[in-house]
């Protein structure tokens, strides 16, 4: 059988238009560059921002129509609102009916074959507030949290190589052994390391056809873009479709009952780190960085970052800190010490501890097996659970600070 094409894709997305759009999503220019790999279809719509919950349907109807081509498995398909040139006939909020009571229903038109029909009005709700993840002095957070996961945080890095992911699986790892129930998210779309550091292979299963449950070895809970493609395959995306395949990796996979979500960033300072800082509520975020000079540069901008969008920094981490020879156990700092120590105290957070360069860190990651669950009485082992219990302690914090009662405003 050959490979589905882009072709195929978007003559079946020129049957989909919307309840009050001007022509098909395709004529119309809604569609993202659409990505193809391993029988999966990936792609984004762009909508107006205000418009994305009601224009849900539309979502799905071109998640239906890819799936039922030929050859397809499944279908990633999300809302964006970045703009593509297209429009709908008016882009703008389409005019709502005209009040009635509210035991009489609305009454629905068929629609024609391939169209959205128009979205209901949407009932005014409340959600439960997630302690820690809420807006400045302890008021609730306008962005939804993700339903069963108490609290979310990121592992971040100014600049690649500093050991990040093997840092994030090994925190995630710490905080199990500390007795929490953890999930841990591949949000590095470029570069999906969590598939080889934890030894999963294999498809998520899917639920109703939509919801991915996450794969899990060790007790963790874990999603990865590598899980639904190839290893070899590169990914081609522009950020509209990074944003996208996050979100839907966040909140259309059944997590569960979590304690925590760790996520594990890729490195640097760009869309992925806003989009998680933008769409859901960070109970705060770790930065790693190396001793080196070089790197603390790239780690204050992360720190920066996560300031500017009011996520609590729960502190630095060191990686690779220092060197014990194995044959002497002589000490070596091969890329400086301290340093992040150093630049902790001048930016006023906190310093989580240092992790050394040692070659049975890096094997067992490599083999799928972290030093976590290889050794875990050993000193490694230790270390990690130690700065788990800090990263821990900084969450209850944040969270206590974010609950207490705004000051009172009197007049007098």
């Amino acid at each position: 059988m050959t490979g589905v094409t882009r072709e195929q894709v978007l003559e079946r997305l020129k049957t989909v238009t919307g309840p009050d759009f001007e022509s098909d999503i395709v004529a119309l220019g809604l569609i993202s560059d659409i990505f193809i790999a391993d029988r999966k279809v990936f792609f984004s719509i762009t909508v107006p921002a205000e418009r994305a919950q009601e224009l849900e349907p539309l979502r799905t109807a071109a998640e239906r129509v890819v799936k039922e081509i030929p050859g397809v498995e499944s279908a990633l398909v999300t809302l964006t609102a970045e703009k593509k040139g297209g429009r709908t006939s008016d882009d703008a909020p389409p005019p709502r009916p005209a009040s009635r009571p509210a035991s009489q229903p609305i009454p629905q038109r068929p629609a024609p074959a391939g169209a959205v029909p128009s979205p209901r009005v949407p009932q005014a709700h409340t959600h439960t507030h997630t302690p820690g993840a809420g807006g400045p002095q302890g008021q609730p957070s306008r962005k939804p949290g993700i339903p069963g996961v108490g609290a979310i945080i990121a592992v971040a890095s100014g600049k690649g190589g500093v050991g990040k992911s093997t840092t994030a699986v090994n925190l995630a790892l710490g905080l199990q052994a500390n007795g929490l129930k953890v999930g841990i998210l591949d949000a590095d779309i470029y570069g999906p390391s969590m598939p080889r550091l934890l030894g999963i292979s294999g498809r998520p299963e899917t639920v109703s056809g939509r919801i991915m449950k996450p794969m899990e070895n060790y007790g963790l809970k874990v999603m990865s873009i590598g899980f639904l493609v190839d290893e070899e395959t590169p990914m081609i995306w522009r950020g509209p479709m990074v944003m996208s395949a996050l979100t839907q990796m966040l909140r259309e996979v059944e997590w569960g009952e979590l304690d925590v979500l760790v996520v594990d960033m890729p490195p640097g300072t760009g869309d992925a780190q806003l989009t998680m800082a933008q769409q859901v509520p960070l109970a705060g975020a770790v930065i790693v960085s190396t001793p080196q000079d070089l790197a603390l540069i790239d780690a204050r901008k992360g720190l920066h970052m996560f300031r500017k969008v009011d996520v609590p920094l729960l502190g630095i981490i060191e990686n690779m800190s220092y060197f014990i020879a194995p044959d002497t156990g002589t000490r070596y700092d091969i890329f400086g010490h301290g340093g992040a120590r150093r630049e902790a105290e001048r930016l006023g957070v906190p310093f989580l501890g240092e992790i050394p360069l040692h070659m049975q860190i890096r094997e067992m990651s490599d083999a799928g097996t972290p030093v976590t669950i290889s050794e875990p009485d050993g000193v490694h082992a230790k270390i990690y659970r130690d700065i788990a219990a800090e990263v821990w302690q900084g969450v209850e914090t944040a969270r206590a600070s974010q609950t207490r009662p705004a000051p009172a405003i009197v007049f007098e």
